[in-house]
């Protein structure tokens, strides 16, 4: 599919969502997204795991001027406990990050704590491997903590600001509410929440269905 009709079926999606929310009075409808494990490299990383020179190639573009690489690794945790095929999400950032469930923090064998992006003071350790070389962390892998991307004129919509705390519903046979559901409000955002596939299952939930911020 051709990058311009991606786009518009997003704003033809967007829009239709715009119309329910303008005619819901219990609460703003936003599509979910089910976030998979992945890692964050510095680029000094990704040239001790790639080789030396080496640079994330792009496989799908995400929002915010992220992307999906084509490059994957493989992150170890104690005892040797091994996940393979671990997707890299470009670009590089200044701090190398893995983000993973609960349940891949039980088979891997590390204390991970829920954490929003980026704060991974005190986090668990874990090794990371690649195909020419492999890295310790002694700190920098988190449970990303359920969060909502918002463009500001969503948030405005829905009544939200950057950094507010909310719950939201998924009106589906499971009925599941989740609480501490973080509100992150950027002008490059596209409206999506974000929750790990421990959450999307239990919740019955996958990519593309419609939850609704309830308070």
């Amino acid at each position: 599919m051709e990058q311009n009709e991606v786009t518009l079926i997003t704003k033809m999606v967007l829009e239709v969502l715009q119309q329910k929310n303008a005619s819901a009075g219990s609460g703003y409808l936003v599509p979910a997204g089910v976030s998979a494990r992945h890692i964050h490299l510095t680029q000094e990383h990704v040239e001790i795991l790639f080789g030396e020179g080496y640079h994330l190639t792009k496989k799908k573009e995400l929002m915010g001027g992220q992307f999906a690489s084509n490059e994957m690794v493989t992150i170890v945790g104690l005892k040797l406990r091994a996940i393979e095929n671990v997707r890299v999400l470009g670009p590089v950032r200044g701090k190398t990050q893995v983000e993973i469930s609960a349940t891949d923090a039980l088979r891997l064998g590390v204390k991970a704590p829920i954490r929003e992006s980026g704060r991974t003071e005190g986090s668990a350790a874990i090794a990371v491997v690649g195909p020419k070389g492999a890295i310790y962390l002694n700190e920098g892998c988190i449970i990303a903590k359920r969060h909502i991307h918002m463009a500001p004129k969503d948030a405005a919509a829905a009544g939200v600001r950057d950094g507010d705390v909310v719950s939201v519903k998924a009106e589906n046979e499971r009925g599941t509410v989740f609480d501490h559901v973080l509100i992150r409000v950027d002008e490059h955002f596209t409206l999506e929440m974000h929750i790990d596939t421990d959450e999307a299952n239990a919740a019955g939930i996958a990519t593309g269905d419609c939850v609704r911020i309830i308070r």
